[in-house]
């Protein structure tokens, strides 16, 4: 994969309205994520219509309580591997919300500035997909050669940054894994 001002010159984009300028610019770490809509179902246009505004309430009994959040991220990756873009890495995305990170010595609570968004399409009880740890170690390669700051050191969970709110990617994500498959791309 190659970015190409900010964007992943291979996949989809599906512009997210939820986005803003960088304070200072920085992209230079990662907080992954994982998603699924409803809850613990797979494939479908509904994570797209959450990160667009579009979500019909009226769709299932849960998207009565989310269709007012203004969330986004950076990627998002399917089941099988798809990525799909929302947001430009040089713009801020927001994903993160309430959170805090221990960062090079100094804490650090506003992660949307400087960090990129994925989101898994998974949830904390089914095991990731092959396809899917590729195309993430795919991503991280392209953010790393276009970000200098960014270095496979400074992966982080949803979970991790925000322990009393969020759980993500949660148990099924084999961390091991994946840092397998990153050293396999140099």
């Amino acid at each position: 994969m190659r970015i190409e001002e900010g964007w992943l010159a291979e996949v989809r984009r599906v512009p997210s309205p939820n986005q803003d300028a960088r304070p200072a610019g920085e992209v230079s770490a990662v907080v992954l994520h994982s998603i699924s809509l409803p809850p613990g179902q797979f494939g479908g246009e509904y994570i797209e219509r959450l990160f667009t505004n579009t979500l019909d309430a009226s769709a299932h009994p849960y998207f009565s309580g989310i269709t007012q959040l203004r969330v986004s991220a950076h990627v998002l990756i399917r089941r099988d591997g798809e990525c799909v873009q929302f947001v430009s890495f040089d713009r801020r995305a927001w994903h993160a919300g309430r959170s805090c990170w221990i960062d090079r010595g100094r804490v650090r609570r506003a992660l949307n500035d400087f960090t990129v968004g994925i989101e898994l399409e998974g949830d904390e009880v089914h095991a990731y997909r092959e396809a899917q740890y590729r195309a993430l170690a795919a991503v991280m390669k392209a953010l790393k050669v276009n970000y200098p700051d960014m270095n496979f050191a400074r992966i982080t969970s949803h979970a991790r940054v925000a322990p009393l709110r969020k759980s993500d990617p949660g148990a099924a994500f084999d961390w091991a894994y994946f840092r397998q498959c990153l050293k396999t791309l140099g």
